[in-house]
């Protein structure tokens, strides 16, 4: 949002309300002065002015809050793309667009939202777009078009969940775990004070997948130090974020484990950075059974049923594990990645689809599903052409969407079969 934009607003909006005494909302704020009382207010319906998206914030914590979430849906492989050796002069659309995606629209995202989907993960990749320390000031049109993208989505009554994905800059090694927390509080602050009028429908997510990039360990765990840089990394993004004015207090957090991992050992490891903040929401990516939804075609399957334990065991077993490490503590978990490649194989999908998110129900923890508009070859998760906006496996969204609809929350057997 312009500042130009933002002070204009303001002074119009103060103009009209100066009348009023307190904002409207649940939110609990300690007393304060008249003046600091009305000077919040102007201030509050100066940015609703400014944009319709902003909305005082629920006092809400976020186990309660995912209860109001549906199925997710990302925008994958378009603000995450990444340019191999950028010159610096590149345009928001080059980046957007650099692997083969077209540009991002309202009307995609109204088609998303008309198909139930109301959780928008915008991927987003940082790097390219901000400049040298210490302050690492983010590009203004690179974070002017990522606003307009979540203000699309919020239009249409969605959740909306911002996070870092494709950095270079976070190798979780101890040589670099004190520039990459510099980076950490420096983006997310910017981004935070950019956000900080917004409700709780938008919610910041530290990292994607920080891993070792490029050894052995790097989808295997990890190691014990790299697991404790990112809890590092994880405790100054809260931090930074809680600091900031607006609605940040109140905003609703995520935080991954190493990958994002949804192995036993990685989430086991996982610290949450203040057990008594009750708005801190727990990562995870979820890809499973393996075989089935996205090993390479040399070790894949392309069936699955319900009825066969050894399909369904992976899922119940990363459900039992979250319930046990943080849902039965009260602490939300959001499986912010999953889905199936396509192998030709539409009813085991269907299937797999519908079991997935009977049994995350179940359990209390909303799936979001990886879109990155492939059909055919590859990692081919593509559920819409953003293009033509066919839904190409029409089967599979409403197997989702009948299978939230039609379980009861946080409650069910999840250890036994459909």
């Amino acid at each position: 949002m312009k500042n130009m934009k933002k002070t204009a607003a303001f002074i119009t909006a103060a103009t009209m309300i100066m009348s009023l005494s307190a904002c409207k909302g649940d939110v609990q704020t300690p007393a304060v002065p008249a003046s600091d009382t009305q000077a919040q207010v102007t201030e509050h319906q100066a940015a609703e002015a400014a944009n319709p998206a902003v909305k005082p914030a629920r006092d809400i914590p976020s186990i309660e809050l995912v209860k109001e979430m549906k199925v997710g849906w990302n925008l994958g492989n378009t603000f995450d793309a990444v340019i191999g050796s950028p010159n610096g002069t590149e345009t928001p659309k080059d980046w957007e667009t650099a692997w083969g995606q077209p540009e991002t629209t309202k009307a995609l995202i109204d088609q998303v939202a008309a198909q139930g989907f109301n959780v928008f993960r915008l991927p987003v990749t940082w790097d390219g777009k901000f400049g040298e320390g210490p302050d690492y000031k983010i590009n203004e049109d690179w974070l002017a078009r990522v606003q307009q993208v979540a203000d699309w989505a919020l239009e249409d009554d969605m959740f909306v969940i911002i996070n870092c994905h494709h950095e270079e800059w976070n190798m979780p090694t101890e040589e670099n775990t004190e520039k990459a927390e510099e980076i950490t509080r420096a983006l997310w602050g910017q981004i935070a004070d950019h956000f900080a009028d917004y409700d709780e429908h938008l919610i910041f997510e530290c990292m994607n997948e920080p891993r070792l990039k490029g050894t052995p360990m790097e989808w295997n765990g990890g190691n014990d130090a790299s697991r404790q840089i990112i809890n590092r990394w994880n405790a100054a993004f809260v931090e930074t974020v809680r600091s900031k004015g607006g609605n940040n207090k109140l905003r609703h957090l995520m935080i991954p484990g190493y990958a994002a991992s949804s192995s036993e050992k990685c989430l086991k490891d996982i610290v949450i950075p203040d057990e008594s903040d009750d708005k801190i929401i727990v990562s995870v990516h979820a890809y499973l059974p393996y075989t089935f939804a996205l090993a390479e075609e040399d070790q894949a399957k392309k069936e699955w049923s319900a009825d066969d334990p050894a399909d369904t065991r992976d899922i119940q077993i990363l459900l039992l594990t979250l319930k046990e490490l943080f849902l039965d503590k009260g602490m939300a978990v959001i499986i912010g990645e999953f889905g199936t490649r396509n192998r030709f194989n539409t009813d085991a999908r269907v299937d797999c689809a519908r079991y997935y998110i009977t049994k995350a129900t179940q359990a209390g923890v909303p799936c979001i599903w990886w879109d990155n508009n492939a059909f055919v070859s590859g990692e081919a998760f593509g559920l819409i052409d953003r293009r033509t906006f066919e839904w190409r496996y029409p089967a599979i969204i409403e197997a989702m969407m009948t299978a939230r609809k039609d379980t009861e929350w946080g409650t069910g057997d999840i250890a036994g079969n459909e």
